[in-house]
């Protein structure tokens, strides 16, 4: 007999609609907060009341950056297609990467090495020396606006500690911090997605989802951007700032190999 797929997520009978083994409407609506069920549902236990915290922390923190790439993309494209308000967030949504946003994912691949490294300390200073003699942007750190230190993470952090879910990730990320600020020879501050790497990691939130978090909160600010949108559109005053400021200009003609 061939194996059928199964699902442990959601199902629904004619008088029900159950998440994993709770009734939605006896045992959540109004009883549960979002982040406490996507918790459940994407980790598949349920958390903490400390961990509850944490987790929005996280949430509330990458839910807006102001006019990002992500934000920009998605007035663009609202502008475009205003019936559809989804458009535009999905268009944000795929800025979420390794550049942006995202690079809690990278971050936490680094930190993971470290925490398995037999010493934390040489594990780091390789790392920072690696990166720095590389010429290549550690995932976590660094920011252009935020110095010397980035007040979201700090506040992360020291959450984390207060609500006693600090751990392994945490103090490699600070040991990771030490070592660069050595590399380097000045301080560079531990970013909000370092930050959230490691809180999430120390949350047992698996490397692979830790973009979808990012993606998770992204949404809201999104749709937050399109709501603002509808009401001061800014979408073509950035199409004539570019189509303006970014001007054509001729590419000169390879000259052909002349061949004896």
């Amino acid at each position: 007999m061939k194996n059928i797929p199964t699902t442990a997520l959601c199902r629904h009978e004619n008088e029900a609609i159950w998440y994993r083994e709770q009734n939605l409407v006896e045992d959540l609506l109004g009883k549960r907060s979002f982040t406490d069920v996507l918790f459940e549902q994407i980790l598949g236990h349920r958390p903490n009341q400390n961990e509850v915290v944490l987790a929005d922390a996280v949430l509330v923190m990458l839910m807006d950056h102001g006019l990002t790439p992500s934000a920009i993309a998605a007035r663009l494209t609202y502008m475009s297609s205003p019936e559809n308000i989804q458009a535009g967030v999905a268009a944000g949504l795929l800025g979420v990467g390794s550049q942006f946003i995202g690079t809690m994912e990278d971050c936490g691949r680094i930190l993971a090495d470290l925490r398995g490294a037999p010493d934390l300390q040489i594990a780091a200073q390789k790392t920072a020396s690696l990166y720095r003699t590389e010429r290549r942007s550690l995932p976590g750190f660094g920011h252009h606006l935020h110095k010397p230190d980035d007040p979201r993470a700090k506040s992360l952090i020291e959450l984390a500690r207060v609500m006693q879910i600090a751990g392994a990730n945490v103090t490699a990320l600070l040991a990771l911090s030490d070592a660069v600020d050595a590399a380097v020879g000045r301080h560079i501050t531990i970013n909000a997605t370092g930050a959230a790497a490691a809180v999430l990691g120390d949350l047992g939130v698996p490397i692979a989802a830790m973009r979808g978090f990012a993606v998770i909160s992204r949404a809201a600010g999104l749709v937050a951007h399109l709501v603002e949108e509808s009401k001061k559109p800014s979408g073509r005053f950035i199409w004539e700032l570019v189509d303006r400021e970014i001007p054509y200009v001729a590419e000169t003609p390879l000259k052909k190999e002349i061949k004896s």
